[in-house]
Formats: structure tokens, C-alpha cells, sequence
């Protein structure tokens, strides 16, 4: 991972459209909040099992922070209350991991169908 200020900024972007505290994801990430907040600024970086696990949550592939033409695509999940807890992100994350599965399935069945 190169790009540390794309990283941050589109973390921050996610995390803000869906109305999640940095508390919030800290908590989920088993991390201080006061490292996303330095996270954010670009003064800290991630690991990548952190970020794969920020992907699962928000339904998008390393990819997404690595390139700044990638573009987000979200999935049909929606961060409706105010009060989710450790375990709702934790769900919502697992599913997200799935269906960002079944996405990449359908993506090479319609390739092997262009091929075909």
C-alpha cells in the first residue's frame, strides 16, 4: 500500500457516509480510537488485515484504496441506526464478506461467458 493519503481519505469517506464514529470502528477493529483518528489524518497507516477487515465492512476490496480509478460499489446493506454495536458490525461485516464473494463468482462466470 503506497498511496497513505488516498487510503485515509477514501477510509474516512466510507466511515463518514455511513454514520460510523471512529469509536465505532476502532471498537470493531480491537484497536484506539485515537489511532483512526491519526489514521485519518495520515500520520498512521493500517495493516492490511485491518484494511481487508475495514473492506469487509464496508463491501469493498483492497483495491478500492490502492487505486485512485477504482470505484466504490456499494453494497445494498445500509448503516440505518445510530446505535450499532460491536456484533451488528461484525454481521453486517461477515455478509458483506459473502456477497463480495458472490460478486467476484459472478464477475468470472460472465467472463468465461464474453470468452465463450
Amino acid at each position: 500500500m503506497k498511496n497513505t493519503n488516498l487510503i485515509s481519505t477514501r477510509f474516512k469517506k466510507l466511515r463518514e457516509g455511513s454514520n460510523l464514529t471512529q469509536a465505532q470502528i476502532a471498537k470493531f477493529l480491537n484497536i484506539d480510537q485515537s489511532y483512526i483518528s491519526k489514521f485519518e489524518k495520515g500520520e498512521r497507516n493500517l495493516s492490511v488485515d485491518l484494511l481487508e477487515k475495514i473492506c469487509d465492512l464496508f463491501g469493498c476490496n483492497l483495491k478500492y484504496f490502492e487505486d485512485e480509478n477504482e470505484e466504490y460499489k456499494p453494497m445494498s446493506i445500509a448503516f440505518r441506526s445510530s446505535s450499532l454495536q460491536n456484533e451488528d458490525l461484525e454481521a453486517i461485516a461477515a455478509i458483506n464478506k459473502i456477497a463480495l464473494n458472490v460478486r467476484f463468482i459472478n464477475s468470472m462466470l460472465e467472463e468465461d461467458n464474453i470468452e465463450e
